[in-house]
């Protein structure tokens, strides 16, 4: 297994230990130890794929499992935020529902034997859901801060809608030339 595949299997083991972190109540310094350990999965991401393209290290289990382990890691902790009264659930819904979306679209495309890369707008997105998440876990309070973290919520919440248009938009044809 190359290093990029263990990146993502890290990112993807990583996860459980940040959500006890963030969720279990009386771990020292537990909103800290989960930003850490979300940062450092986060890191993972940007981190692999740079190393698989520039080494030619790009696999089918890399393929698979680099985007599944971002959308695990970014849905659970949004989910964790929507326990712990963070971000509002109908928020977190639509940026799953547009996972699922995509998912789904990229099936019916692999079917059809088309592999459809990642666009500029869903990496954006990934990038602004990634702050989002830091910032709602840090939960510093204040109004100014919840100024910042109410424009992160609805800029996430946009570009995850722009993102699935762009994304529809461009790959439209995949629908139409389905089996």
């Amino acid at each position: 297994m190359n290093l990029p595949n263990k990146l993502t299997i890290m990112r993807v083991v990583l996860i459980p230990f940040f959500l006890v972190a963030l969720m279990v109540e009386g771990i020292p310094y537990g909103k800290w130890i989960a930003l850490a350990l979300f940062c450092i999965a986060s890191l993972t991401d940007m981190l692999d794929g740079k190393i698989a393209r520039k080494y030619n290290l790009i696999t089918n289990f890399g393929k698979f499992m680099d985007p599944l382990a971002d959308k695990l890691l970014v849905c659970s902790a949004m989910i964790a935020l929507i326990e712990i009264d963070r971000i509002p659930a109908w928020v977190v819904i639509v940026i799953i529902a547009r996972e699922f979306i995509i998912s789904g679209f990229r099936l019916i495309a692999s079917d059809n034997g088309v592999v459809i890369a990642a666009g500029w707008w869903g990496k954006v997105k990934t990038v602004v859901q990634m702050f989002m998440i830091i910032i709602l876990i840090c939960d510093f309070g204040g109004d100014i801060i919840s100024v910042i973290e109410n424009i992160f919520i609805y800029a996430a919440l946009i570009l995850t809608v722009v993102s699935l248009i762009d994304y529809l938009a461009k790959n439209k044809s995949v629908l139409s030339d389905a089996k």
